[in-house]
C-alpha cells in the first residue's frame, strides 16, 4: 500500500444522501477535500449548490443531486444517475421525541421510510451497480447511539437505527465477494440543528459532563473523518462494523471514586 495515499479518495466517486446540513454537510466537505468527486445529495439540490460552488472554488470537484428518500420515484432516479458511485454514505434521517405510545401511525411510517426504508432502497440501487462495475466499493450508513443504547422517548427512531445496524452486517458478509465494504457508524450526541434546543438548557450538559469521559458535545466534523477513513484504502480490512464516535459514552463509566493521594 502506498502510505502517502492512505487517506486519498482521489479517482472516486462519493455520492453523500442528506447533505445539505449538520453531519451530511460536514462529510460531504471532507470528502471532497480528499479528492472524491463528490454529489451531495438532498430533497433541494438548488439549496446545496451554494455549497457545492464554495467546495469547487476551492478547487474540489462537487456537484449536487435531487434526493427526497421518502419517494421511490426519486431514489431509483438518483441511483440510476449515480450509479457509478464508489462510495456511498448515507446520512439522510428525522426524528420525533415522544412517549412510544403516543406516535400516530403518520409519524410511525415517516419515521421508518426516511430512516430506513428510504436507505435500504437507495443502498440497493446503488449497490447492485457497484457489483455489475466490478471495482469494489464502500458504504457507510449513519446509525445511532440507538444502534447500542436505550434511551427515553426514542423508540422508532431506535428501532430504525438498529435496523440499519443490523444491514450493515449481513451486507458485509454478502457483498465481501465483492470487494465491497460496509460499515455503521453510530455518532454520540452531536450538536446539529435538529437538536440545537435540547441542549440549551445547564442541566443537560451538567448532565453529559456526569455520564461522559469527553464532556464536550460533539461536532459535525467528529463525524466527517471517521466516514472519510470508511470511504477510503486505509479501511480496506474493516467491513461489517459499528464504530461509535461518541466521547466514550458507550463504553465508559465515570464514577466519584479517586486513588489516594
Amino acid at each position: 500500500m502506498d502510505y502517502t495515499k492512505i487517506f486519498s479518495l482521489e479517482g472516486k466517486k462519493a455520492l453523500i444522501a442528506g447533505a445539505s446540513r449538520g453531519i451530511g454537510l460536514a462529510i460531504a466537505q471532507a470528502t471532497a477535500a480528499q479528492g472524491a468527486d463528490t454529489v451531495l445529495a438532498a430533497r433541494s439540490a438548488d439549496a446545496l449548490e451554494s455549497e457545492a460552488e464554495a467546495l469547487r472554488k476551492k478547487g474540489f470537484k462537487a456537484s449536487t443531486a435531487s434526493l427526497d428518500v421518502s419517494d421511490s420515484a426519486s431514489i431509483q432516479a438518483c441511483a440510476e444517475a449515480h450509479g457509478d458511485a464508489d462510495i456511498l454514505v448515507n446520512v439522510a434521517g428525522t426524528n420525533v421525541r415522544k412517549r412510544f405510545q403516543d406516535y400516530t401511525a403518520a409519524e410511525y411510517d415517516h419515521i421508518m421510510q426516511t430512516n430506513l426504508h428510504g436507505i435500504v432502497e437507495l443502498t440497493r440501487g446503488v449497490g447492485v451497480r457497484m457489483i455489475e462495475r466490478g471495482g469494489g466499493g464502500k458504504i457507510v450508513h449513519i446509525g445511532s447511539l440507538m444502534s447500542l443504547r436505550g434511551l427515553p422517548f426514542l423508540s422508532v427512531y431506535a428501532m430504525t437505527k438498529s435496523a440499519l445496524d443490523g444491514l450493515t452486517r449481513v451486507l458485509a458478509a454478502e457483498w465481501a465477494e465483492h470487494n465491497i465494504q460496509v460499515n455503521c457508524i453510530a455518532p454520540g450526541f452531536i450538536l446539529t440543528d435538529l437538536n440545537r434546543d435540547m441542549w440549551q438548557p445547564d442541566e443537560m450538559k451538567q448532565w453529559l459532563a456526569q455520564v461522559q469521559p469527553n464532556p464536550r458535545l460533539g461536532t459535525p466534523a467528529d463525524i466527517a473523518g471517521l466516514s472519510v477513513f470508511l470511504s477510503g484504502p486505509a479501511s480496506d480490512y474493516v467491513t461489517g462494523q459499528l464504530i461509535a464516535s461518541d466521547g466514550g459514552y458507550t463504553t465508559t463509566a465515570k464514577w466519584p471514586f479517586g486513588p489516594a493521594a
